[in-house]
């Protein structure tokens, strides 16, 4: 019997991310949509953070079930973070506005 160091055939090559061999990663199809709603949440309208914190969980879900597969998991992450960020702003400023309008209505009965 003679060895010629043939074992079968090689294994996959590393792609660019450097998974053995698996599919090229791609974007997640919401990435860019959670990101645009968790800025906006931000900037202009609280109430977006709500679906960009919502889109964001599901689609977290699906990124970690399939670890490699997505190429934008750190826009997802963004921008959940972002639409939490709004969405907490958003209440406090709800709280703030109440706050402040008990504090006329207090200060107007009393003068």
């Amino acid at each position: 019997m003679s060895d010629n160091g043939n074992y079968g055939p090689p294994p996959p090559a590393p792609n660019a991310y450097g998974m053995p061999g698996g599919m090229p990663q791609q974007p997640h199809p919401k990435g860019t949509t959670i990101l645009v709603l968790g800025i906006l949440s931000i900037v202009c309208c609280g109430p977006l953070g709500i679906a960009a914190w919502l889109m964001g969980n599901s689609a977290q879900q699906e990124i970690d079930a399939n670890p490699g597969a997505y190429s934008n998991a750190g826009s997802v992450q963004a921008g959940r973070i972002l639409g939490i960020v709004g969405v907490v702003l958003t209440v406090l400023g709800v709280l703030w506005v109440i706050f402040a309008g008990g504090l006329a209505v207090i200060s107007g009965a009393t003068s």
